[in-house]
């Protein structure tokens, strides 16, 4: 009660923050008079000279008032569109490093220009990150019309870019990408041989865009560059046999953690079935050291039967296994599961298996983000992940007000006693809005679902769009057409579709379809027809109250309910919002639905009646809260655990940039060279010791084995007065001598290349099999808390011996690797142009046609006299003839070869 009258008398701390920018809002309106009358030059011009002042040292903060009025009259002029001053407050929250929640059809593409604008005057790198390559290629090229007009540049970075193409797209001041391919490419870059070959130029400012989306729902899953291992395709495809013939009682299945494993019975039964196919060897059990990789992979073929639905979590298309991303509902084209569960799902369904695959770098996208000097985020729901992000990435998240009040109408949850009975209840609301003209999006959570609800229209006589995975080319027109009078679309997910429904339907499509189907039409009169028709439909849809969005189903996160809403609505419009629950739905059912049952069946609820209540609200949203806060805890328990890595990754990966950037690539050969030296010394030659307890013998077959060298260390050893140090000292001026006659003869030049290269590779090798460590590390590392131990301390202290070892092994085998380079003799050089030489002829006779193949072609015509063995009778064949000899080869290759 207090509570609620201290927020009516001084506002909430959201109010406080909204009101706290308006003044400078006032500032950027003051301006917007002198940016009008610049003409389209001095726009140009008003941004080189804010680009001096913040090179010259100006804060952006100052700037900031001349830059976005500078920046909404370069909008106005480019696309027509005058930011409304709820837009500039969203971009003054986002350059100030907050998450700017707005709701769906407040113009987010249109805010990011403004703080983009405003950082990219520094000259450092502006990224604005989408959810999929078809935004970041529309957004680049629609906001890039502003860019332009203020005299800035834009690019487009997408998969399978050329890598010209790629540099030119990060060299641009605003640069839009998707999340993966940032992360990807960032990791690409670290595997670069040259500072030339990368494409990223640093990390200043970032904002995302659908920020719930990428920095939360995406978070779970790490970036992988892998390259394959060895082929197991008999073995995935053996255990897939045996799972069939599980009972219930041989495994468990918990969905609310989304695991299955195997009961002590399903272990014996696994264990007779693996005995009698010979995967597992006579006398060796589940149990044994030596099972662990069947294990592995039969626990992940129990998880692909049991966890994994066909038209749920994936879907099968042209003899491949494509994932289907939950929340958006789109397909995850090239995206794979690791830890062999992909090949797994691959053995199931019967497709082709692709080998697994070896990790050669990862990075997860919270640790991603966090490299950029700056963040800031858009979406229209954040409000419930607020925590999350303030924790992880320091965001805080800003509600800002819409342009017009929102008009739409929630209305209670519908629950239902059994799923029969809410779909008879979902076909009677549809009839009953499509029957007065209501345009109607119907959310469902998974394809298998839509494609029912699909079929069920279809018998009811109903006409329908169904928007999912498998209409994912269609997706554009499917969405533009959803806001027509009576209009029905069933939609999977609608997160992050990056478009708006709009009543009546879209303009622009309708022109452009017109315009197909009539190429010869005049486009002018066309749009003026189309324009009145559009007029009278949206006022039809007005009149039936606007966009009705009818969910089948709560999900998980209250963030995709909520998304779901928000596309009705939009800037003002009416509009209305209702779901249908059963308690056998998944959430009702793994997450408490007896007591509601119980509650229900004392009720005495007739069939087909439903339970509409404000408490069932609030206690779904409780679950909702529930199963968010348990993915908030996963995903800051993987965070943790990346913490460790990324510390790691960032010492590794400055080391390699370091190693390409420096022309002193010998200090660092030497450095690593001298370091081993006293690690073999300190090994075979203990600190306070005495000379006869020393290991001479040993030192001296690790010197050849290491340095390449053979040193009289016994005679030294013998010497009067030579210690430890002195043995040290003696070894490296002897190595010093012999790697700087290397360089002699190599050249000072090309030993720099050599030596740059060695480490490089070295770094990368070392690297790949770290990461394979850890992985191994990370997934055995549980089990210590059965011990009493804390396994993220164990994981700590292990991966940190980890990275000592890395680096002990990457000093030797650098070292190793440059004592045993030497120039090429004279002879040896010979040998190796003769091989080539013999391997091109090989290449060459290959595909040149045999014997028999030349006799079925044209008869050549010879001189008289030609005699086909003695090549004097010959003539003068031209260098590309046939040769006379009748080989099939050609006179240059053959008789005539120089």
């Amino acid at each position: 009660m207090i509570g609620n009258l201290a927020k009516m008398v001084f506002g909430t701390p959201n109010d406080r923050k909204v009101k706290s920018v308006r003044p400078l809002v006032a500032r950027v309106n003051a301006l917007e008079d002198e940016a009008k009358a610049r003409t389209d030059d001095q726009l140009i011009e008003a941004t080189r000279a804010l680009q001096a002042r913040a090179k010259g040292g100006e804060s952006l903060d100052a700037l900031l008032p001349e830059a976005f009025a500078n920046c909404r009259e370069g909008a106005r002029r480019a696309l027509g569109l005058r930011a409304f001053d709820v837009q500039l407050m969203g971009g003054i929250f986002l350059h100030q490093g907050n998450i700017a929640e707005m709701k769906t059809g407040e113009g987010k593409t249109l805010v990011a220009t403004f703080p983009a604008y405003l950082n990219a005057l520094t000259g450092k790198p502006v990224h604005v990150v989408t959810v999929n390559d078809y935004l970041a290629k529309r957004d680049a090229e629609w906001m890039g019309k502003v860019f332009a007009q203020l005299g800035m540049t834009t690019g487009a970075v997408y998969p399978y870019q050329p890598e010209a193409e790629k540099r030119a797209a990060y060299q641009a001041d605003v640069t839009y990408s998707t999340n993966n391919e940032l992360g990807f490419d960032y990791l690409r870059d670290n595997m670069k041989g040259s500072i030339e070959e990368m494409v990223q130029r640093g990390h200043y400012f970032a904002i995302v865009d659908e920020v719930d989306s990428i920095l939360i729902d995406e978070a779970r899953t790490p970036l992988i560059i892998s390259g394959p291992s060895q082929d197991r395709s008999e073995l995935y495809r053996t255990l897939d046999g045996f799972i069939p013939k599980l009972s219930a009682e041989d495994f468990k299945l918990d969905e609310k953690t989304r695991n299955a494993t195997f009961t002590e019975e399903g272990n014996e039964r696994m264990e007779q079935l693996l005995t009698a196919a010979r995967i597992l060897p006579e006398g060796q059990t589940l149990y044994d050291p030596e099972s662990t990789t069947i294990v592995h992979h039969a626990n992940q073929a129990l998880r692909a039967h049991k966890l994994f639905q066909k038209d749920q979590q994936y879907i099968v298309r042209d003899d491949e296994i494509v994932l289907i991303d939950e929340f958006t509902g789109r397909m995850m084209k090239g995206r794979r599961l690791s830890d062999g569960l992909h090949q797994a799902i691959e053995a199931k369904e019967g497709v082709s298996i692709q080998p697994e695959n070896v990790t050669l770098a990862s990075v997860t996208f919270q640790n991603y983000f966090r490299l950029y000097d700056r963040l800031g985020g858009m979406t229209g729901t954040a409000a419930t992940e607020a925590e999350e992000f303030a924790e992880i990435y320091k965001l805080g998240v800003v509600e800002i007000p819409t342009n017009r009040p929102v008009q739409r109408i929630d209305e209670h949850d519908r629950v239902y006693r059994t799923a029969g009975e809410k779909y008879a209840a979902v076909i009677e609301a549809i009839q009953e809005g499509h029957a007065k003209g209501q345009p109607i999006l119907v959310g469902t959570t998974s394809i298998e679902k839509s494609e029912m609800l699909s079929q069920m229209l279809t018998q009811a006589g109903i006409a329908h769009n169904v928007l999912n995975a498998r209409q994912h080319e269609a997706e554009a027109q499917i969405v533009a057409d959803a806001g027509k009078p009576g209009a029905v679309t069933i939609a999977t997910n609608m997160a992050g579709r990056g478009t708006d429904i709009q009543l009546g339907g879209n303009v622009e499509m309708k022109v452009m379809e017109a315009l197909r189907a009539d190429p010869e039409a005049h486009p002018d009169q066309l749009r003026e027809r189309i324009e009145a028709e559009h007029a009278s439909d949206k006022q039809n849809v007005l009149d039936s109250g606007g966009l009705f969005v009818l969910a089948t189903e709560r999900h998980e996160s209250r963030r995709i309910d909520n998304q779901l809403r928000g596309r009705s609505g939009r800037q003002g419009d009416p509009g209305r919002s209702l779901f249908f629950l059963s308690l056998e739905d998944d959430l009702m059912r793994i997450f408490g639905s007896e007591r509601l049952d119980s509650v229900l069946s004392k009720l005495g609820m007739k069939e087909g009646e439903a339970i509409i209540h404000p408490w069932v609200n609030k206690s779904l949203e409780r679950a909702q809260a529930k199963v968010e806060g348990r993915n908030f805890d996963i995903r800051k328990q993987l965070l943790k655990f990346d913490d460790v890595m990324n510390d790691q990754r960032k010492a590794v990966f400055g080391q390699r940039r370091e190693i390409m950037e420096t022309d002193e690539v010998e200090e660092i050969a030497a450095d690593m060279r001298h370091q081993l030296i006293d690690d073999l010394v300190e090994e075979y030659l203990p600190a306070k010791s005495y000379a006869d307890q020393w290991d001479v013998d040993g030192l001296t077959k690790a010197t050849r084995e290491k340095l390449n060298m053979n040193l009289p260390i016994a005679e030294w050893a013998d010497e009067e007065g030579v210690d430890q140090e002195a043995m040290a000292e003696r070894i490296e001026q002897a190595t010093d001598t012999y790697m700087a006659e290397k360089t002699a003869a190599f050249g000072p030049e090309n030993m720099r290349q050599i030596e740059k290269q060695v480490l490089l590779q070295m770094i990368d090798g070392k690297w790949r099999e770290h990461l394979v460590t850890l992985e191994h590390l990370r997934s055995v590392v549980g089990f210590r808390g059965y011990a009493q131990r804390d396994p993220l301390s164990e994981y700590k202290t292990e991966a940190f011996q980890l990275f000592e070892t890395l680096l002990d092994g990457l000093r030797g085998d650098v070292t190793q690797r440059l004592a045993q380079i030497r120039p090429l003799t004279d002879e040896e050089r010979q040998d190796m142009l003769r091989q080539m030489a013999e391997q091109q002829r090989a290449t060459q006779e290959s595909a040149t046609p045999s014997h028999e193949e030349a006799e079925g072609g044209e008869a050549t015509a010879h001189a008289p006299g030609f005699v086909e063995s003695d090549p004097t009778t010959w003539g003068n064949p031209g260098r590309n003839d046939a040769c006379p000899c009748g080989s099939g080869k050609k006179f240059k290759h053959c008789h005539g070869a120089l």
